[in-house]
């Protein structure tokens, strides 16, 4: 019989992983498992609306206006198909892919205003197709625990295999820029992507405080400029635009976790990204200006079984360049 201080066994390891959260944001909080691959199909939905008027003309008087107003309001739909795969190269290291498929539709309802007539004229477009395929490389950079962070790097790189802005179709005869402009400007199919390579760094931390899980991350994407780029419009006609180089993005965003159960984690997060101005051939855009997009999150996550949880989400636009409303479903299977 073994005496009462004589050790009968050694401890279970600890997973030094971070904790499981609902997940709000593109980059997941736990990491897969060495060895492990995790297939997540996935749909997300977002729709906008806004509202627009552009002065066609110009001025004698601050009060009196020569010319057209024309009042445009533009409802936005798009649905993304994903699907992702991970692999766990270590328990601190995964690999992942990411395989979406675009939808988007947008209807433009505008009327000029002095022209004697209250018939609005609607335009309406669409586009479908594969979008930007994306790669990231993801590393925990400590053990971490209780009462003590743990903290996450990433590296993601974005490709330009969707339909890209310049290759569709813009409703212009010969020029869309000038004096010499002819046409509304609109694309008569929507693009499935960026049009740019992009690279975006980031740093994830989460920091366990029974019985919350506290979590954010910092990031910037990186737009690799084009040259010698060239707009398609009407009756087969390029207009070329030369050097183009988006405005970089710096993103953060914050958030509580709560496990309500050993099976359902609610998630509360708030999501910013500020996007630079687009120059073109080395100054800026007319008309770009730096942009905020808030977002409020909420998140929901239940684990069907070990291998399987369904996770959903809702996020509400907090200013007029975000998405008024989006809804995410994941569902994330571990092989």
């Amino acid at each position: 019989m073994a005496e009462p201080d004589t050790p009968v066994g050694n401890a279970p390891p600890q997973d030094s992983r971070p904790p499981a959260v609902a997940p709000l944001f593109e980059q997941p909080g736990v990491l897969t498992p060495r060895g492990k691959f995790v297939l997540e199909p996935a749909l997300q939905f977002g729709y906008s609306s806004s509202n627009r008027v552009v002065l066609v003309g110009y001025t004698i008087i601050p009060a009196l206006l020569i010319g057209l107003v024309d009042v445009r309001e533009v409802k936005r739909n798009t649905s993304t198909a994903t699907l992702s795969g991970r692999y766990g190269l270590s328990n601190r290291t995964e690999l992942e892919i990411k395989l979406p498929y675009v939808y988007r539709s947008d209807s433009t309802v505008s009327r000029e205003v002095f022209t004697g007539t209250g018939v609005d004229r609607v335009f309406d477009t669409s586009g479908r197709g594969i979008g930007d395929v994306e790669l990231a490389l993801r590393h925990q950079l400590n053990e971490g625990g209780n009462d003590r962070p743990y903290y996450v790097a990433g590296l993601r790189f974005k490709s330009r295999t969707g339909t890209d802005p310049f290759e569709v179709v813009t409703d212009c005869t010969q020029r869309c820029v000038g004096p010499d402009a002819t046409g509304t400007g609109l694309p008569l199919e929507l693009p499935t992507g960026s049009g740019f390579y992009a690279l975006q760094p980031s740093l994830t931390w989460l920091y366990p405080s029974d019985p919350a899980i506290l979590f954010g991350s910092v990031s910037y994407l990186y737009n690799f400029k084009r040259n010698n780029v060239n707009r398609r419009v009407l009756n087969g006609e390029q207009e070329p635009l030369g050097r183009i180089e988006p405005g970089g993005v710096f993103g953060f965003n914050f958030g509580i976790g709560l496990a309500l159960n050993d099976k359902a984690l609610l998630s509360l997060g708030y999501d910013h990204s500020s996007i630079a101005r687009t120059r073109q051939n080395g100054a800026p855009v007319a008309g770009s200006v730096r942009t905020q997009l808030g977002t409020l999150l909420m998140g929901f996550s239940y684990r069907i079984s070990p291998q399987r949880t369904v996770n959903l989400s809702v996020g509400a636009g907090l200013t007029r360049d975000t998405p008024d409303v989006q809804l995410s479903l994941r569902l994330p299977m571990t092989f």
